[in-house]
């Protein structure tokens, strides 16, 4: 993709969208425009803003293939969302909720934190299988009530087989929530043909949004009987109406929205999400396949020096890819690697290197001879 999308520093060799991506373009230009429109008019502006906002639901729920925008809650992050989900269903003492030892401690703690109400975490060992899957279908039992997993693992980027996880989910009557944020704007995603009850991610990863913003989907059904625990104007059926003294809960992912919305980050992740469904994301997947394609052929044409640590299986394979240096102490060396302008992860007992659909090949071969050289 030969188009300037991006403008980063020709020193750096970026490859760290897996923790929080640089902004395109487009998107620094629509913050701007927003930070000055706001300097010189206020909220003069706040009906187009609100187009906006409607925008950004729209484009969320394209990328996930929702139902309807209806359906989409803005929140602040995936904490939050993964909270929202985890305190609005009504659990009973003696339930479990059923993931994997190697989730991300968002998608952890939030379920160990339930223990209060007698319900049990069940983590499985993800490593005691090359297909983990079916054990943790194996670890349910007729007291589940619901299974969480990311979409792509993210310490090194093992991709889930979702749809199989989700069909065991329909057939035993389990909800199903899934972490995505290691996947949208890179992988294409099908909520519906998943069969999940709920999907959240953050913007500021392969997005290419800000820090501040996330998607939470919900299925309609299942919405309509979570439990509320933040209240405000904007939760409302009629937010509009502010001297009515009687309210009810919207029936829409609104619901979950208690106050004044992050406008600026709103304008950020709208402009970013505008331009991934400009490129399409199967076009970006393909891209990005194509560098880790390279990055696995690299790593293994140096064995004993390096090893790769991520599943290197198509049908695994995401835009993040995991090795170790032998011989050197991975914290020290990603230190190095980071102070030489490759900027990466220390993830997975290992390096991560996590490039996007408009890193060049070349950008990886010069990552690679840097690498070299530390060593």
């Amino acid at each position: 993709m030969n188009e300037k999308y991006f403008d980063i520093d020709g020193s750096l060799v970026y490859l760290n969208h897996a923790a929080v991506s640089p902004w395109p373009l487009r998107t620094a230009d629509a913050v701007r425009r927003f930070a000055e429109e706001s300097a010189r008019f206020g909220a003069a502006h706040y009906p187009r803003w609100m187009e906006t906002e409607q925008d950004l639901r729209n484009l969320m729920a394209w990328l996930v293939n929702a139902p309807s925008s209806n359906d989409i809650s803005i929140l602040k992050s995936t904490s939050e969302a993964l909270s929202v989900v985890a305190y609005g269903i009504d659990w009973k003492p003696g339930d479990n909720v059923v993931l994997f030892d190697q989730e991300f401690p968002s998608n952890r703690i939030v379920w160990e934190s339930l223990d209060k109400f007698g319900v049990e975490a069940r983590i499985v060992e993800m490593a005691r299988s090359t297909d983990p899957e079916p054990d943790l279908l194996a670890a349910c039992d007729d007291r589940t009530r619901l299974i969480s997993v990311s979409s792509v693992q993210y310490a090194r980027g093992q991709r889930m087989n979702l749809e199989a996880i989700g069909s065991f989910c329909r057939r035993e009557e389990i909800l199903f929530c899934v972490d995505a944020i290691q996947s949208l704007g890179a992988i294409p995603f099908d909520l519906q043909k998943i069969g999940a009850d709920f999907v959240t991610a953050d913007g500021h990863k392969w997005m290419m949004g800000p820090e501040g913003v996330a998607l939470l989907y919900t299925r309609r059904d299942v919405r309509n009987a979570m439990k509320l625990h933040q209240y405000g104007w904007r939760m409302v059926a009629n937010p509009g109406n502010y001297d009515t003294h009687e309210w009810t809960p919207s029936d829409s992912g609104t619901r979950f929205e208690c106050g004044t919305p992050n406008m600026l980050g709103i304008h950020a992740l709208a402009a970013s999400l505008a331009l991934i469904r400009e490129i399409g994301v199967d076009r970006i997947f393909s891209r990005v396949l194509e560098n880790t394609d390279r990055m696995i052929q690299m790593i293994g044409a140096s064995p004993g020096t390096f090893t790769l640590l991520s599943d290197p299986r198509a049908e695994r394979r995401s835009g993040i890819v995991t090795f170790r240096a032998e011989g050197k102490d991975q914290v020290t060396f990603y230190r190095e690697l980071m102070k030489s302008g490759v900027i990466c992860a220390s993830r997975g007992g290992g390096i991560r290197f996590s490039p996007h659909f408009h890193t060049a090949l070349e950008d990886l071969e010069e990552a690679w001879s840097r690498l070299l050289q530390l060593l």
